[in-house]
């Protein structure tokens, strides 16, 4: 047996480390904030069977602080990860603020303002805030970056939860904006001078775990919604022509996605000094239009089932918006890889205008998602037969 020290020095791990992969205590962190993915695609399905479109902003609110707490965890482990009892138990400490921050989700959708998610945020950034400072004292090189992270992280947390107090409903919007670059200006300032030694592999192998578990996310909204149908829910609408297409759609587009992100290795941006925060900031749009589609899919079923008054075009539209965020934001990560504009970003862009043709033009919801999924597919087809052309 293998007992975890009770405590060890936060040194710096070496970057050039083979064979680093995501541990047991990651993956299990990846799960619990899973949940809070769910909770905000739920609130979003919800939003928008509704026809309350206002909901978006929510998501994207309350999705912002799950990738950002997320990925500034992420990121540290790669560089600090010791195992020992401190370093696990903080890890557990963030894990429950997660959980907090997912309870507060209806709350935050449904006034733009919530006590119980600002005070799960700052369950997980203060804890990130300790993993800073010990990290400042284990790795005296690199102490002014570690107490900038930690006195940053503090400093933008106290505000958050200062901007409760904001008098009018007009200022909230402002404020999370102001907050958010704020957020991302952190790590900057952190590491203008000195870097921090992340794993240029475990951070693509962290980021591309991730993308499976919210595309895992999509898959079992989409059969959750289905079984609903078929155990008679929703007023026993039963299976219909609709629903067959819609499923078939939205496995086309979790298999073109998968294939699309993981169409080449991503680990040259992660180790890139400059390029690391695009390929870091970027992610946030992969997993929330990721999400997102599975909050489309789940409104879409109802609708294929004629259980829900929203119109089929609302649907098409989130769904169909999603897919052109993610072939966008992939052709930019590819673009920054290296591929040429011709390559990656030109294809991206011809994808979003056909998936928000589809959309436009209003067709029955199942008809809808399964041309989404097939443009993807086609988008797939031709990736494949560019990469052989020129391999």
């Amino acid at each position: 047996m293998h007992a975890a020290p009770l405590r060890r020095p936060m040194s710096a791990r070496d970057p050039r480390e083979p064979g680093r992969a995501s541990s047991s205590l990651e993956l299990l962190f990846d799960l619990v904030f899973v949940t809070a993915v769910a909770s905000a695609g739920t609130q979003l399905h919800q939003g928008v069977v509704a026809g309350q479109w206002s909901a978006l902003g929510g998501f994207a609110m309350t999705f912002f602080a799950i990738w950002w707490a997320w990925m500034n965890y992420t990121w540290f482990a790669s560089a600090y990860d010791n195992d020992d009892v401190g370093f696990r138990v903080l890890t557990f400490v963030i894990m429950g603020g997660a959980l907090i921050l997912a309870a507060g989700t209806p709350e935050l959708f449904a006034s733009g303002q919530s006590p119980v998610v600002v005070a799960g945020y700052a369950v997980m950034r203060f804890g990130m805030a300790l993993l800073w400072l010990r990290a400042a004292k284990g790795d005296p090189a690199r102490r002014r970056v570690a107490l900038t992270y930690a006195g940053g992280i503090s400093l933008v947390q106290l505000l958050w939860i200062l901007r409760l107090a904001l008098p009018e409903e007009r200022f909230v919007a402002a404020s999370f904006v102001a907050l958010v670059v704020a957020e991302l200006a952190v790590p900057m300032v952190a590491e203008r001078r000195e870097h921090t030694p992340f794993h240029p592999d475990h951070v693509a192998d962290r980021a591309g775990g991730m993308t499976m578990i919210v595309l895992g996310e999509v898959v079992l909204a989409t059969v959750v919604a289905t079984q609903t149908v078929l155990a008679g829910g929703w007023g026993g609408s039963g299976v219909t022509l609709d629903l067959v297409l819609l499923v078939t759609g939205v496995f086309l587009v979790v298999v073109a996605t998968w294939w699309l992100y993981f169409r080449r290795e991503l680990t040259d941006l992660a180790g890139h000094p400059r390029r690391v925060w695009a390929f870091g900031y970027l992610h946030y749009f992969l997993y929330a239009s990721i999400a997102a589609t599975g909050a489309g899919v789940t409104a879409g079923v109802e609708v294929a089932t004629h259980d829900a008054h929203v119109s089929a075009g609302a649907v098409e539209w989130l769904v169909g918006g999603a897919a052109a965020v993610f072939v966008l934001t992939v052709g930019v990560l590819h673009r920054l890889g290296g591929d040429s504009v011709r390559r990656c970003l030109l294809p991206g862009a011809v994808v979003a205008v056909l998936v928000l043709v589809i959309a436009a033009a209003g067709p029955s919801v199942g008809v809808g998602v399964l041309l989404t999924g097939l443009v993807l597919i086609a988008t797939v087809v031709v990736n494949q037969v560019w990469d052989r052309a020129i391999s």
